[in-house]
Formats: structure tokens, C-alpha cells, sequence
């Protein structure tokens, strides 16, 4: 199959990666460092259990998305529209869109700007760039995606790949589900720069992340999304099967970029105010971690 990762980071590497290692013609889009490093040498996967270059394409333009039959999105939900703007004029007629991406709702707002099938997904890896073209896999890739028409052939294609892949009705209720675990730990983990083990060790952070997860909840059950399973049971084990991953957040703040807050605290604190829930945990963390984007913001002045 002929596939495009749209955003090729660490999450898009990870599974372009894997996709190519199966014998998918893939290409990487993706910024100019990585590009070029991916061109001269391949990607570098660096797989719990392989470890290897892959020769792949790479470009920094949308136009690469041509003649694609799976498009794995991978952008920051902050630039989802302005993805969907790019590739649009170069979208295959019969290309679905996988959206790969942190929060809830960039299912919706891709599909307000594309006439193609866009499959909400769910992503659970735990990966990082570490040099240009040069992914690390700390742990966990599987996913689990929307029913559709094409969702029983895309997850037999991933699973061949070695990419667990679970079809699901209910995937707004997981999606939420991985938002309140991103919702506990990220902003934490951003703030104090420590990876999950040592962020839920500490001293009085389990009240903390119980009301963050509660706050969660009260918003999801006014919106009458079911979440799966024990939601709190998931963010115990979450730490303790990636005790040393740093959240997205933390890396992207310890980069001095924007990072998802807004999509991912931010979002449950704006539904809250939308539903007249009082979200104080979500607020601080949100807040902190806005505080914390802002030290790499050009200074507006100085004060008295």
C-alpha cells in the first residue's frame, strides 16, 4: 500500500517505520533536518526490538501525500487545519486519513475540511526523536481505530506489520480515555521535566492526579461519552509500563515550542466552563504550563 505520514516526528516515524520494514512504499513528511538525514542514510529505527535503517522517501512538502491510499496524520493538533489545507489539493480521491494525533476532537475538525474518510485513532506509543532521521522506541505502539468500511483491511495491514491494532465503536470513549491520562501526567511532567515513574512517586501527586482525573470525568459523563474500562486503574499502570518517558508536553517545552496544552487540559477546562464544571486542578496545570511556553515568547517589554 502506498502511504504518506503527514507530520513525520516521533509518533509518524515510529509507525511509518514500521510500515515500510513491512514493505509499504512510505513517505515521510516532515522537517527540513530529519528530511535531509532520511534521505542520505534512511530512517533510523530504533525499535525495542529491532534496530536498523530503513530506506524510505522523505520530503518537507504536503504535495508528497500524492497518489497515497493511507494518510497517517501525525501534526500537533494546533495545526490541524493547516494541514488539511496543504494536502488538500494533492489527496487521492480514495485516500482515508488516519488522524494519529493528542485530543479528542481532530477527527471532526479534519473531516469539516477534507471530502475524505478520516478515522479517529487512538495512539499509544511511547517514542522520541533523538537526532535527525533517528527515531528511539521506548515502549507500548498499538492503536485502535474508528468502524469503517476500509477499518478491518487497514488493521489487518498494521497488525502484519507488527502494529497491534484493535477496531472499536466506542473510540470517542478511548480517546478520552488516553486524553485524561494525558491530562494527569503531561502538564506534570512538563513542569517538573521528570518522566512518569519519578512524577508518580512523589509526594502527595496521587490526590493530584485523582482529582485531574475526576475533573476528567465529570466533564466526559456530561457530554455523555462513555470512557472504557478503569480509567484510574490505566493511569496507575501508565506510569509503571513507561516509568522513564518524558510526556510530549515536557519535550516540547525542554525544545522551547508550543506544546498541545490547549488541546489537552485546556480542552476539558473549556468544556468545563461550556457545562458550568469546575475544573480548579485542570485550570492550574494548564495555567503553569502556559507560564512556563511563555519564557520562549519574544518579551513585549519590561516592567516597572
Amino acid at each position: 500500500m502506498r502511504i504518506a505520514v503527514m507530520g513525520a516526528g516521533a509518533v509518524g516515524c515510529y509507525f511509518g517505520g514500521m510500515l515500510a520494514r513491512a514493505g509499504h512504499s512510505v513517505v515521510l513528511i516532515g522537517r527540513p533536518g530529519h528530511v535531509e538525514a532520511i534521505r542520505r542514510d534512511g530512517l533510523l529505527l530504533d525499535a525495542l526490538a529491532f534496530k536498523g535503517y530503513l530506506p524510505l522517501e522523505a520530503s518537507t512538502g504536503a504535495d508528497a501525500v500524492r497518489d497515497a491510499q493511507l494518510v497517517l496524520l501525525s501534526v500537533k493538533s494546533t495545526d490541524t487545519e493547516s494541514a488539511a489545507a496543504a494536502m488538500r489539493p494533492h489527496l487521492a480521491r480514495e485516500a482515508v486519513i488516519m488522524t494519529l494525533q493528542n485530543g479528542v476532537d481532530n477527527a471532526p475538525r479534519l473531516q469539516a475540511a477534507l471530502a475524505h474518510e478520516v478515522m479517529a485513532t487512538v495512539v499509544r506509543v511511547a517514542a522520541e526523536m533523538v537526532g535527525p532521521g533517528h527515531v528511539k522506541h521506548r515502549g507500548r505502539g498499538d492503536l485502535i481505530i474508528a468502524t469503517s468500511a476500509k477499518s478491518a483491511e487497514i488493521a489487518e495491514m498494521l497488525i502484519a506489520a507488527g502494529v497491534p491494532t484493535e477496531i472499536s465503536d466506542n473510540v470517542v470513549g478511548a480517546l478520552w480515555a488516553k486524553l485524561i491520562g494525558n491530562c494527569a501526567y503531561n502538564a506534570l511532567s512538563a513542569i517538573t521535566q521528570l518522566p512518569y515513574g519519578r512524577i508518580s512517586a512523589g509526594q502527595g501527586v496521587q490526590d493530584v492526579l485523582a482529582d485531574a482525573v475526576n475533573e476528567c470525568l465529570e466533564v466526559a459523563a456530561a457530554l455523555r461519552v462513555t470512557v472504557p474500562g478503569d480509567v484510574w486503574g490505566a493511569v496507575q499502570s501508565g506510569a509503571k509500563a513507561m516509568p522513564t518517558q518524558l510526556s510530549s508536553t515536557a519535550q516540547d517545552l525542554a525544545r522551547g515550542k508550543p506544546s498541545e496544552i490547549d488541546h489537552l487540559n485546556g480542552y476539558v477546562l473549556r468544556q468545563g466552563q461550556a457545562l458550568g464544571i469546575a475544573t480548579p486542578v485542570n485550570r492550574v496545570l494548564h495555567t503553569l504550563v502556559k507560564l512556563l511556553e511563555s519564557r520562549s515568547a519574544p518579551s513585549s517589554g519590561t516592567g516597572g
